[in-house]
């Protein structure tokens, strides 16, 4: 739920309904949530407002997957979710996620990333479809990467990973895809 002005809180209502009709669903159709990966939103303000700090974040969206995702899902692989154009989008999901594993520890579930443009961003305006350039694309994607990981265990630093930026986010709509 990004477009629009709505606040954190009204994502989460959203979330939260969109997952207990979702996991009904999964009940009805006897699938076996042992072997099932989610990959929802992180509950995040609509791109029109004011945006809500990591901590909100984390605290908006672990409270609607308590109340919502059943323990035996063994894994929640967060989608980066869109920012505005003049937002950095790589670190914004990668401190987002930080912050929910740093904060709390011991989920019934990995929570983790299985993101797109906040994952490659850097190392595709870096390529630019460019051949000498793929060592350097190689090398930012390997760091956000790792930026990733770190977060998945809470430990990432802000800032410690090197990103294109918000400039990338117009540098990228006709990039080399």
């Amino acid at each position: 739920m990004s477009n629009g002005n709505h606040s954190i809180e009204v994502c989460a209502e959203v979330t939260e309904k969109v997952l207990l009709a979702q996991y009904a669903a999964l009940k009805l159709h006897n699938v076996v949530l042992e072997g099932a990966v989610l990959k929802p939103n992180m509950v995040k303000n609509g791109l029109g407002a004011t945006k809500a700090p990591p901590e909100k974040v984390a605290e908006l969206t672990i409270t609607a997957l308590k109340r919502t995702v059943p323990s035996a899902n063994p894994g929640i692989f967060f989608l980066s979710g869109e920012t505005t154009l003049d937002e950095d989008n790589e670190e914004t999901a990668t401190v987002n996620l930080n912050a929910m594993n740093k904060a709390y520890p011991n989920l019934p579930w990995s929570v983790s990333f299985s993101y797109g443009k906040a994952l490659q961003k850097t190392a595709i305006v870096t390529w630019m479809g460019k051949d000498e350039n793929v060592p350097a694309a190689q090398a930012a994607l390997v760091a956000r990467a790792k930026a990733n990981s770190e977060a998945t265990k809470g430990t990432y630093v802000a800032g410690s990973c090197k990103s294109i930026g918000a400039e990338g986010n117009v540098q990228m709509q006709g990039g080399a895809y």
